[in-house]
């Protein structure tokens, strides 16, 4: 007989971990208890060796799902002689990190009892259990206990205590736990958010949005704005109220059969749709969305020019029993809030900012203290590629290859802003903030930045922020170093995200990093973005990038392509007049001449490598897009034409040697060639489609050939892809498909986006790795 102290470290808390190990324990007929301590689980068992080794055993092997152990440890400890095993309340004394599971799609079990008539908790909109429903949209501290959320006012009835208490419970110390007698109830509010007395509120919401309406719908991390996705007038309402002129909507349905019916599902595909994590996933569309008389259609004005539908299948009890009763028809779902403002999440700002754009509003009366966006994702050349790390995600921290010698804050940058705390081995990735162009949505960051904190016990030493000396990030960064007196460190943005995607794999030494985006601060001052680094954490080299060009207005040619391609055109010596000539446009002749003189000038229009702006240009001279409503909208039109064909051409392009703004002098792409070629092809009427997917042939091509010559000159063979360009699913394939085939290894973003939502994980890395930090 001996007793053990067993410490286990991980996604222990809040996922039915205790439960799970009571059982064992009292199977395996052992004496001793478990209980939470801030961070780990702490068990003392006791019996007999073989059982003793078979309960180590099976606490890794048969964990719980939601769970994941990093770590196992145990030493031996003096004989106590328990009656039996038990489970002990959580430990307050201690003050040690924390892990808090995301959010977590309604489980099988749950979803049975849903529609079961004969349970007590039959169409009751807040079921839940140890292995699903909120965790991080509820929580206020650690440890994770009742008394800590939101449900802290709902007192439990006798019934839900019962379960609560009894170890062998699915509902064991399930924190939401409620039930129709003592848990949150549903309620319905007009056009100007005042009550309706109504029985049924769900139901009287369902009839509204059969009726043509737009509801506004109170979910698990914010207000969702729901309405029919087939219905051309409300979908088009919905983008005039919400000011959202074209960006796409994400669409809900009731199961992966109904999405299969308007988009083509690949196995990875349907195993992220039906996924605990529930994402939103970006699907490729059938060919036609609406003209089938045996289903009904998607409107075309829900993602227009898009290749892509962003779906997703029911992740509440609220969401579920809403598309029971919609039946076949799918739903938009899209974030509760006028364009770019973040998503509303308090009943009380929501009356504000959604009157006016929701018809009825069908709420609930338990609180979200934690705003939480839906995460969106896709596959890439059979891997998953996230766009937005959120709901399902945050905070599951990502181990590192490394350790964080001081806890580290890294504050992201100003677009897609997400921040990460580094402790250890543990990056922990906040939810998606947004972009921090608007002071709600700063003051949102700083008020998330101190609610994780404290729920993971780290105190920053050192905060990381990009270069941009104007992003609103890096300006907290610099005035809270100063005021707390702790180390402000920059990191350029694209050895960021080099680092990101290296971190997330593990990898160590160095690598060949192809970075392509819109922008990015450069170690030179100018405007980077297409950019192919060698380097590792602690340093990197620029060895090659895309031929710089003047971007007439700075961010307003982010908004107006014809801008960049102008630019471009005037570079390469095109006939510029005869192509502003037989554009469609409404450019005033002046403006023109007056953006002209700009270029010719330097006057306003800094110089930019942007692989972004390389795709504005195209879409604008081939005629596809002058102007654009939303980031990246002119590339993702440009992708959706070039899928729609099948074309091995590609365009001329040069590798020449340049100078930078430092005298230094690197390989340099030079694109003249090619955008006389898209000017050609333009000027003569080709299809728009050839166009596209020879310019898409051609990036690839130029990457490739980039990245043997530095393999082979810097004797590397390793590739990582990061930046918001590789969220093209088109080039991402060709460039990783054509590297693997010449024996290169290719690494994408598997885990965070490789868009501006993953370089705080990038800016935890370099840091951990420069001396000073």
């Amino acid at each position: 007989m001996q007793r053990r102290a067993i410490t286990v470290s991980g996604i222990v808390q809040a996922v039915g971990f205790r439960p799970f190990v009571y059982s064992l324990a009292t199977k395996l007929r052992l004496v001793g208890f478990v209980q939470n301590r801030s961070g780990v689980v702490y068990i003392e068992a006791e019996g007999n060796d073989t059982a003793l080794d078979q309960f180590a055993e099976q606490l890794r092997c048969q964990a719980p799902g939601l769970s994941r152990i990093d770590d196992l440890t145990w030493q031996s400890i003096p004989i106590v002689n328990d009656a039996g095993f038990r489970m002990i309340d959580s430990d307050r004394a201690e003050l040690a990190q924390v892990f808090v599971s995301p959010d977590v799609a309604t489980c099988l079990d749950c979803r049975r009892e849903l529609f079961d008539p004969a349970d007590r908790r039959y169409r009751y909109p807040f079921l839940n259990c140890t292995q699903c429903g909120p965790r991080l949209t509820i929580i206020h501290r650690a440890p994770y206990d009742r008394v800590n959320t939101t449900m802290a006012a709902f007192e439990m009835c006798a019934a839900c205590r019962a379960e609560y208490e009894r170890p062998t419970d699915r509902r064991f110390h399930a924190q939401p736990i409620a039930c129709p007698d003592c848990g949150p109830t549903l309620q319905l509010l007009d056009e100007m958010a005042m009550p309706l007395d109504e029985a049924d509120p769900l139901e009287s919401f369902v009839a509204e949005i059969k009726q043509g309406n737009i509801g506004a719908l109170k979910g698990i991390g914010g207000y969702h704005l729901v309405c029919q996705a087939g219905d051309d007038a409300v979908v088009n309402r919905l983008r005039q109220r919400k000011c959202r002129e074209q960006k796409p909507f994400a669409v809900m349905v009731r199961d992966w059969t109904q999405a299969a019916k308007w988009c083509v599902i690949d196995e990875a595909e349907l195993q992220l749709l039906q996924s605990s994590r529930r994402p939103i996933v970006c699907l490729r569309k059938r060919v036609c969305l609406r003209r089938r008389k045996d289903v009904a259609g998607i409107s075309d004005a829900v993602a227009p020019g898009n290749a892509f539908l962003g779906v997703m299948l029911p992740y509440s009890p609220l969401h579920e029993l809403l598309l029971d009763r919609v039946g076949d028809e799918p739903l938009v779902m899209t974030s509760g809030n006028r364009s770019d403002e973040p998503i509303a999440y308090e009943d009380a700002d929501a009356a504000v900012r959604l009157r006016g754009i929701a018809d009825r509003f069908l709420i609930h009366n338990r609180p979200i203290h934690v705003r939480c966006d839906d995460s969106v994702t896709h596959i890439i050349a059979g891997r998953e590629s996230p766009i937005r790390r959120s709901r399902g995600d945050a905070p599951m921290p990502i181990k590192l290859p490394f350790d964080c010698s001081q806890p580290m804050l890294a504050v992201g940058g100003q677009l897609k802003n997400v921040f990460a705390l580094g402790s250890g081995s543990n990056a922990f990735l906040s939810h998606h903030i947004g972009d921090l162009n608007h002071l709600s949505a700063v003051d949102t960051f700083q008020r998330d930045v101190g609610m994780y904190e404290q729920l993971f016990g780290i105190t920053p030493r050192v905060i990381v922020h990009d270069l941009h000396p104007d992003y609103a990030s890096t300006r907290y960064a610099i005035e809270r170093a100063e005021r707390d007196a702790t180390l402000a460190f920059a990191v350029q943005h694209h050895h960021s995200h080099l680092a990101s995607c290296m971190a997330e794999h593990g990898i160590d030494g160095e690598v060949i990093g192809v970075i392509f985006d819109g922008s990015g601060y450069g170690n030179d001052g100018t405007i980077w973005g297409g950019e192919f680094l060698i380097g590792g954490y602690r340093s990197f080299r620029r060895a090659a990038y895309l031929r710089p060009i003047r971007l007439p207005g700075g961010d307003k040619a982010t908004k107006e392509p014809w801008r960049v391609a102008l630019s471009y055109l005037t570079m390469a010596e095109c006939d510029v007049e005869g192509w502003l000539s037989e554009i469609d446009t409404v450019i005033r002749p002046r403006v023109v001449s007056v953006v002209q003189q700009m270029i010719d000038r330097g006057f306003n229009s800094p110089w930019t490598s942007s692989a972004g702006r390389l795709f504005d240009a195209v879409a604008a001279i081939a005629g596809v897009r002058q102007t654009v409503h939303f980031e990246g909208q002119a590339a993702i039109e440009l992708e959706s034409l070039a899928l729609d064909v099948d074309c091995e051409k590609t365009y001329r392009w040069n590798m020449t040697n340049a100078i930078d703004a430092q005298d230094d002098w690197h390989p340099s792409l030079d694109t003249r060639p090619l955008i006389r070629g898209v000017f050609a092809d333009a000027k003569n009427q080709v299809d728009k489609r050839l166009i596209a997917r020879r310019f898409h042939n051609s990036l690839a091509a130029m990457t490739v050939q980039t990245c043997i010559q530095l393999a082979n000159s810097a004797s590397l063979d390793r590739v990582v892809l990061s930046g918001g360009v590789f969220m093209n699913t088109l080039l991402t394939t060709l460039v990783a498909e054509a590297l693997e085939a010449k024996g290169l290894r290719v690494f994408l973003h598997e885990r965070v986006p490789a868009n501006d939502g993953g370089i705080s994980l990038g800016q935890l890395a370099v840091a951990a790795h420069h001396g000073q930090c």
